[in-house]
């Protein structure tokens, strides 16, 4: 694994490269530890003042979890695990000490979009495309945190659009709807721009940009999350995830029966 994803750091600034361009840089289990791990170490680091996120190559920051990752999963705290760890991880992106941009390169999916949304600033190449289109493929579902995040960044009703549509939306509209904050023309630019931000953030007072991060993750927090068992074993437990797998493995439309 210790390729799938690096890390180096320069004059206060970390820079984490999700690296598997063969497999559109999907996430292992391992690769999410490995994020998590980096963002503890990074906040627990008094010289870092910022960290970029991006994906190796420019088709895609990340086309969500490596799907194989899924194939063997049997019981019902399997699948709770891995939502669980899924929040654990994006939970230490959110509150790692630094502030943290995502140079977004093509596709931008799944596991991949909830990485980029649980960062503070996010950028994007012309070609960036964000989703989840799990209705189309798999037939499984985000965690409570992770809908609570997206609904924060884009709304309720297109939240639901968004899912319910299995789009994938485009980089100007994201930008329009502040998904991301800028559109770049190429993917030199994209880097530039990213190294940029994260310059400036790391001249700028690193108390204030800590208390603003915080105060706002905890804002999103202060209502307690209704519990979502029931909604993450009713899909992932389902036959319907089976055949969306199948389905995806072997390249073919998944036949729904929703049971």
């Amino acid at each position: 694994m210790t390729d799938d994803l690096l890390y180096e750091s320069r004059d206060g600034i970390g820079r984490i490269t999700l690296n598997r361009p063969a497999a559109r840089n999907a996430l292992t289990f391992a690769m999410y530890e490995r994020l998590a791990d980096l963002c503890a170490q990074i906040g627990a680091d008094p010289a870092m003042r910022a960290l970029v996120i991006t994906g190796a190559g420019e088709k895609a920051f990340a086309a969500g979890t490596d799907i194989n990752q899924f194939r063997t999963f049997a019981t019902p705290d399997e699948a709770i695990a891995y939502e669980a760890r899924i929040d654990r991880v994006l939970g230490a992106l959110e509150k790692c000490r630094v502030p943290v941009v995502a140079a977004i390169a093509g596709a931008c999916t799944g596991g991949g979009a909830a990485i980029a949304a649980a960062c503070d600033i996010r950028i994007a190449q012309a070609n960036a495309r964000f989703g989840f289109p799990i209705a189309r493929t798999l037939g499984n579902c985000l965690s409570m945190s992770n809908y609570a995040r997206l609904a924060a960044l884009i709304g309720a009703a297109r939240t639901k659009e968004v899912i319910f549509t299995a789009r994938l939306v485009e980089a100007e509209e994201a930008q329009r709807i502040g998904l991301v904050s800028e559109v770049l023309p190429d993917h030199a630019a994209l880097m530039a721009r990213a190294e940029e931000l994260a310059a400036l953030l790391a001249t700028h007072a690193p108390l204030t940009l800590r208390a603003t991060k915080e105060a706002l993750r905890r804002l999103r927090e202060a209502a307690p999350l209704p519990d979502d068992e029931d909604l993450i074993l009713s899909c992932y437990m389902s036959r319907d995830f089976r055949e969306g797998m199948d389905a995806f493995l072997n390249k073919r439309a998944p036949e729904w029966t929703g049971t």
